[in-house]
């Protein structure tokens, strides 16, 4: 029987994709009854949004969060990120939604920061502080940045339930792959940074470049679910073996394709995809 599910990771992470969950739930919903006998990977982890989702789901399934960006660690200390968030809201208040803050409050909230006695998180101070999708990859980069008022209005939710059921691990995603490549009943999630950009937003601050595409698409095979977008290669790369490589685009043959319009900041659009092929 499927569970109420969170719509939304607890805490901010650039990337997760709620605004595919009611497509995501419907490529589910191919797996047969409550999941028993599957195994579900979400491989690169993230937010554990995907993850959480697929167990609520499909209860009976094996979901695998592989989570590389230590966004349980993340979950664990929101009780200190609601103490730091009032005691921002009370400088910036009075400051409308949005607007810059003056020197002084600025001051004020860099000091407040810098005596937090607490775990502070950067990209839930970004998210607050930063404007519009800017990220810090370092409390000492944000204290440098100009800050406007974008504290949440309410506390987060503790989410004490957020990743129950799931078996939680921290591998690199060639070899989790590679551990179950080789099994029909696996639906590989896939959810990797864009080729070719600076990873400062994930724990592993470095490029995610072809090479690390290519070692991926070694192991993909169906079931699968892809997301990608304009700012990647995957369509492209699909393309590319159709038509010179037609032995290697055969397990790809066929998939299917969601497309969802996004934007991240002022001005800038581009398209998100879901390919997926489930037999």
């Amino acid at each position: 029987m499927m569970q109420k599910y969170h719509s939304t990771a607890p805490l901010p992470f650039v990337g997760q994709k709620r605004y595919f969950i009611k497509h995501f739930t419907k490529v589910l919903s191919q797996i047969p009854a409550d999941g028993k006998h599957w195994t579900i990977v979400d491989v690169f982890g993230g937010s554990g949004l995907l993850a959480h989702v697929a167990k609520r789901i499909k209860p009976q399934a094996r979901v695998i969060y592989n989570d590389y960006d230590n966004y349980s660690d993340r979950l664990r200390h929101i009780p200190d990120y609601n103490r730091l968030r009032e005691q921002i809201a009370q400088i910036v208040g009075g400051i409308p939604k949005g607007s810059r803050l003056d020197p002084e409050r600025t001051r004020s909230v860099q000091q407040t920061i810098t005596n937090f006695q607490g775990h502070i998180d950067v990209r839930v101070l970004s998210s607050w502080l930063l404007f519009s999708a800017k990220q810090a990859n370092s409390l000492e980069q944000l204290l440098g940045f100009e800050f406007y008022n974008k504290v949440r209005q309410s506390p987060y939710s503790i989410a004490a339930d957020y990743l129950d059921g799931l078996e939680i691990t921290r591998q690199d995603y060639n070899l989790l792959m590679a551990e179950h490549q080789h099994n029909p009943n696996t639906l590989l999630v896939l959810d990797p940074p864009y080729v070719s950009t600076a990873q400062g937003a994930y724990a592993a601050d470095k490029y995610f470049n072809m090479v690390s595409f290519l070692r991926m698409i070694q192991y993909m095979r169906p079931p699968f679910i892809l997301f990608s977008s304009t700012r990647s290669e995957a369509l492209d790369y699909f393309q590319f073996l159709q038509e010179c490589e037609p032995d290697k685009y055969r397990r790809f043959s066929g998939y299917n394709i969601v497309s969802l319009d996004a934007k991240m900041g002022k001005g800038i659009e581009y398209q998100d995809n879901m390919i997926y092929k489930i037999d």
